[in-house]
């Protein structure tokens, strides 16, 4: 078996391997060289070494602010999505009639698009607004409340999913001895069930964390015309394509940077995350 395996592991993983260098490696390291050059074609491009990436900070004043927004954006979903999904999944892991039908329905959002998503949502939170005068689409206070609660109603019922299958993975052994010893309701949540879902915990917030900053389509939907209410993968969009005239190539070369910086921070911070929640995994 495994001389076979050997014999024939070229065969499966080239036509893979190729792909994924074809369309994620080789655009990915082209994107890098073209953050150190001034260009508006591939081929027109010209080094000018780090200046892209100074420029970030000294002459683009949306960069930081978006970045902040992004921040916060990200800190507000990771905790609303994971609350709400894991009492979600904790009211539908009980025996109750009916349940298959009420998951579904709570999954269902996560398969609507992200710009029909955007769109529907606009419409709703403007036909409620709209009577106090307020237009979600221009107003910055209402714009980040409403891709909050647009990323909840997306996301809560994929990570209740996920959660539902990590609480019915918890022996019952281990609650039915909880209940002998006089465990409280209270007691049991935050000393067995928290802690023996944690690899759930892990792989949720990872995908609530990473699915937040780059959140692009929705917010392009939804209130994709106000600039206080741009998110950093919609503020990097906005660098390529709002700007024109002389001063295009060296926009160009600004977005590019800002894709890289872009990366390297969502791939930091979903790293530590990985690591933080990964040690408090309770190994069965």
């Amino acid at each position: 078996m495994h001389k076979s395996l050997k014999k024939y592991f070229p065969v499966f993983v080239m036509p893979v391997l190729a792909a994924f260098t074809v369309s994620f490696l080789a655009p990915f390291a082209m994107g890098v060289y073209l953050s150190f050059t001034r260009f508006k074609t591939v081929d027109s491009s010209e080094w000018v070494g780090f200046e892209n990436y100074i420029s970030i900070f000294t002459q683009d004043e949306t960069f930081l602010y978006s970045l902040w927004l992004t921040v916060r954006f990200t800190v507000v979903s990771i905790i609303t999505v994971n609350v709400l999904a894991f009492a979600v999944a904790l009211l539908l892991t009980r025996k109750l009639k009916g349940i298959n039908f009420f998951r579904t329905v709570f999954f269902m959002p996560n398969l609507i698009g992200g710009i029909v998503l955007g769109h529907i949502w606009s419409l709703i939170i403007n036909g409620i607004l709209g009577f106090y005068g307020v237009d979600i689409t221009y107003d910055p206070s209402y714009g980040f409340w409403g891709l909050v609660v647009q990323m909840n109603w997306q996301m809560i019922g994929y990570m209740m999913i996920i959660y539902i299958a990590g609480l019915q993975n918890i022996p019952e052994q281990i609650n039915e001895a909880a209940a002998i010893d006089g465990a409280s309701p209270v007691r049991k949540l935050f000393s067995i069930t928290l802690p023996m879902v944690m690899p759930s915990v892990t792989i949720c917030t990872f995908l609530t964390l990473t699915n937040s900053f780059k959140l692009f389509d929705q917010n392009l939907a939804l209130n994709g015309k106000n600039a206080e209410t741009s998110l950093l993968a919609l503020d990097i969009y906005k660098t390529f394509y709002d700007h024109t005239g002389l001063r295009l190539a060296e926009w160009h070369g600004i977005g590019q940077a800002k894709a890289v910086v872009f990366f390297l921070l969502v791939a930091v911070i979903a790293f530590v995350q990985l690591r933080v929640t990964g040690r408090k995994e309770v190994e069965h």
